[in-house]
């Protein structure tokens, strides 16, 4: 089987569902501007992620249907499998016992520039700007927009910085 590879957006969706007793998408959590809310939930739809049922709130509505009626989506036990969940409520099963699962991150693309950002303020001593525009061929002001949009607001890591003697601002992620 193949492992499903998701983005930043639909790992901090659909773990936040997972989180939920009922499995619910919405209310959203993460801060998606414009129509990426819903193009990340029909891409979720599409691998068999998140499933449509009937909606008993009318804050959670996904869509409306004209036999249906208000639709809301929620996890599937795929879902929780792809996020390394074990206990997901309808893949239990009480007759056998569930054998020990190593839970699997959530697979991100890897050797992007937003990885290396990461590496980079993960690593001991933090990075300067200068050493991430090195490193990364970013401007300075993309670093800083990368750090305060995709990283705190879509990713929600902490950075945090401190100004440093003989290194100027040095900028970490609070692990």
């Amino acid at each position: 089987m193949t492992q499903i590879q998701l983005s930043d957006a639909q790992s901090v969706i659909l773990s936040a569902a997972c989180a939920r007793d009922d499995g619910a998408v919405f209310p959203v959590t993460t801060s998606l501007k414009g129509g990426a809310v819903g193009n990340v939930c029909k891409s979720l739809l599409k691998h068999g992620l998140v499933e449509e049922i009937e909606a008993t709130d009318l804050n959670t509505v996904w869509r409306h249907d004209e036999e249906r009626g208000p639709i809301t989506l929620c996890a599937t036990p795929l879902a929780y499998k792809t996020l390394g969940i074990s206990d997901a409520p309808d893949a239990q099963d009480d007759d056998q016992p569930e054998p020990e699962a190593t839970p699997q991150p959530v697979r991100r693309r890897s050797g992007t520039k937003q990885d290396a950002l990461i590496e980079m303020l993960r690593a001991e001593g933090g990075a300067t700007i200068d050493e991430i525009v090195a490193e990364t061929r970013w401007q300075p002001h993309t670093v800083r927009g990368a750090m305060s949009g995709a990283l705190k607001k879509k990713l929600s890591l902490e950075v945090t910085s401190e100004k440093v003697e003989g290194r100027g601002r040095v900028y970490k992620l609070n692990k």
